[in-house]
């Protein structure tokens, strides 16, 4: 039978070690642009992973870092994924510049919150639930993605196949303001638009010229109207390129634009709204690249982990909330298979991709309790 109170007794008699594994995992720096980086992560885990008994597979890529997958509890029932990530946004250096430090309660380094605090809460839930000998009905399978932070491009099919079986998909990223469990995550998408015009002299002969910058302009007005924050549609233009010289009529210009929705039936809606735009100017063309890479994760594939995790959490003294949030993971993929996926289950703390990232430390206990919980009974 599965004690919460037992595991929470146990998680919070093992800290110290969850400590000193995490800074050994902050301090392997892991950009998503590092293979040498994250594959020597990739490493570190997988050996932790077979300390745990754990089957373990690394995946290869050429380019980019290996993904790691691990196998707990095998059986022929259908698995729960835990899913993650190795990578981080924060470049190779920046360790000298944030060191892993504790400050009273907190502990500070690049990546702690996003995301290598998650995947200790996953290795010590493993742990707590072999050392009080609980057996979830279900087998775990393990999946630690390479490239979240751009994307998911190297092993997204891996993932897909990894979920593709599963009963359920628990998502280690960082939990949302006040420990909430994230329940709904937009879709991302990002559009690239490239004017071609041509270029003249600015002064002898203007008229001669076709102005790419201004018939992006033009363009990037229409798509910003496009958005529709009531119903959680947001458009940013977030980098613009054009010209040479100021009296040079310029010949080429290009925008990249950041597209979130909220809800699966927009998807289609605003790829094509984009993409079918003309131009003003009937001497420029326009390119259009791009479209929606992430699907959302919508709260209905969520909402009754959520109730199963808020109920075990109230064993713990946890009063659980939900939340949603603009930012994707890689429960966006498998909630869009169909598959019940339940976000938001790692660490508490804040700064996640700026220089302040921290975690709270007395959090990480009841949160592998409760990971642990959510494995043993679900």
């Amino acid at each position: 039978m599965m004690d919460a109170k037992a595991l929470l007794r146990y998680c919070r008699g093992e800290l110290r070690p969850m400590l000193a594994c995490l800074r050994q995992m902050v301090e392997i720096e892991s950009p998503s642009n590092s293979k040498r980086g994250v594959d020597r992560l990739a490493r570190f885990v997988a050996k932790e992973f077979k300390r745990r008994a754990g089957k373990v597979r690394l995946l290869e890529h050429p380019v980019a870092g290996c993904a790691v997958l691990a196998e707990f509890w095998a059986g022929k029932q259908k698995p729960i994924l835990l899913l993650g990530h190795l990578d981080t946004v924060w470049e190779t250096g920046t360790l000298a510049q944030m060191p892993f430090r504790v400050r009273g309660s907190r502990a500070f380094g690049p990546g702690i919150l996003d995301m290598k605090s998650g995947i200790v809460i996953g290795l010590w839930a493993i742990r707590a639930l072999q050392v009080l000998d609980i057996s979830p009905s279900s087998p775990v399978r393990f999946f630690l993605n390479s490239d979240e932070e751009v994307s998911s491009v190297a092993f997204r099919k891996a993932i897909l196949a990894a979920a593709q079986d599963a009963r359920a998909v628990l998502v280690l990223e960082p939990a949302a303001s006040g420990g909430a469990l994230k329940t709904a995550r937009k879709g991302v998408g990002e559009f690239k638009i490239t004017v071609h015009g041509r270029s003249a002299h600015a002064g002898v002969n203007p008229a001669a010229g076709a102005n790419a910058i201004m018939e992006l302009m033009r363009q990037l007005f229409t798509v910003q109207a496009m958005a529709i924050p009531t119903q959680g549609m947001t458009i940013n233009v977030g980098r613009v390129e054009g010209g040479t010289r100021s009296n040079v009529v310029p010949e080429c210009a290009t925008a990249w634009i950041d597209i979130r929705i909220l809800r699966s039936q927009d998807r289609a809606v605003i790829e094509k709204r984009i993409r079918d735009r003309k131009p003003y100017d009937p001497d420029t063309r326009l390119e259009i690249e791009g479209g929606i890479n992430r699907p959302p994760m919508e709260r209905e594939m969520t909402a009754a982990l959520f109730r199963k995790a808020r109920a075990l959490g109230r064993t713990m003294g946890l009063d659980l909330t939900e939340a949603s949030t603009g930012g994707g993971s890689d429960g966006n993929f498998t909630a869009a298979l169909g598959i019940p996926t339940l976000d938001g289950l790692g660490a508490l703390g804040d700064g996640a991709h700026a220089r302040h990232e921290h975690i709270l430390i007395p959090e990480l206990p009841r949160r592998t309790a409760l990971l642990a919980a959510l494995l043993a009974t679900l």
